[in-house]
């Protein structure tokens, strides 16, 4: 058995039985505080602090909603009103929030690397838990696709994954990478537009494609990204219409994968543009299940860095 993590930054290299352990304890904390209806008290008196240097709605909410079940505190901190906006330094702020006794700071921001940048910085005891860093990693995105996937197909070593998007600048995709390759997933297609594709020497376990319906073929678990607007002048797809036609997951192509593969994106949804509506209210789609599971899977992270 693989020794207590301390900190989250990156699934990269996370040993399997790690990545296993997150999942079964996510699970318990699901049946333990009966989907949410009732509160766990692991963390009380403990305090974590949200520190989201980019917007955010599901992944702030949902580790407040997992702090708070698990009975810690919770502060969050507005970068508009605090000193960093005045143009204090990332590290002047990490070691005055230390001051005020933190227990573990789970933090967002554009740069990837930061997480660690604040691990390797800070004075105290205090744990780091990456909620999302530039287009580096996403660990705790990667973990509850991973657990969705298995709630539904407990034996990864058959499957045939498929992400489907803006690869190159996800965070979310290269978490995913990690954890399902690090689980045993038989097959892991990548398939963007030529501009969005990353290099293959960064992905050289999965099989990257730019033919949408040739990637979607037999496969079990579809994951779209989500398409940042900005970005689609960048590529040879000058419109959304068209980015749809060639990269859009409708009921016919999905009708190419295997029978019953799941539907799944971290949101938010450009919806007739990466997915659409029949397909992402459909029912093979795990959407829903993935924010759901994201809480418990948070609870599970919360709990494990800190646990006594």
């Amino acid at each position: 058995m693989s020794q207590r993590l301390r900190h989250l930054t990156t699934l990269e290299h996370l040993p399997r039985d790690t990545i296993e352990r997150l999942l079964d304890r996510a699970e318990t904390m699901r049946d333990g505080c009966a989907h949410g209806t009732r509160k766990l008290d692991l963390l009380a008196g403990r305090t974590i602090l949200n520190l989201f240097f980019e917007p955010s709605t599901r992944t702030r909410t949902s580790f407040e909603l997992a702090a708070r079940r698990l009975g810690a505190d919770v502060v969050n901190f507005d970068i508009g009103f605090s000193s960093t906006s005045k143009g204090e330094a990332l590290f002047d702020t990490l070691h005055t929030l230390e001051a005020m006794h933190l227990d573990a700071i789970v933090v967002r921001h554009k740069v990837s690397g930061t997480p660690d940048e604040l691990v390797r910085h800070a004075m105290s005891g205090v744990s780091v838990v990456n909620a999302g860093d530039g287009n580096r990693a996403h660990p705790t995105q990667g973990l509850l696709d991973a657990l969705t996937i298995r709630q539904h197909r407990p034996d990864f070593a058959p499957l045939t994954v498929v992400i489907c998007g803006d690869v190159k600048h996800s965070r979310v995709a290269r978490s995913d990478v990690h954890a399902l390759g690090g689980l045993g997933v038989k097959e892991i297609r990548l398939c963007a537009p030529r501009a969005l594709m990353p290099e293959p020497s960064e992905f050289p376990q999965c099989i990257l494609t730019d033919d949408f319906d040739a990637a979607v073929e037999s496969a079990d678990v579809v994951i779209m990204l989500r398409l940042q607007k900005e970005r689609m002048a960048a590529t040879d797809l000058p419109d959304e219409a068209a980015y749809f036609e060639r990269y859009g997951l409708d009921k016919r192509r999905l009708e190419r994968a295997a029978r019953g593969a799941l539907v799944m994106h971290p949101g938010p949804l450009n919806r007739g543009i990466e997915i659409a509506s029949e397909v992402a209210d459909g029912p093979q789609s795990r959407i829903l299940e993935q924010v759901g599971n994201g809480v418990f899977v948070r609870m599970a992270v919360l709990a494990e860095v800190l646990g006594r």
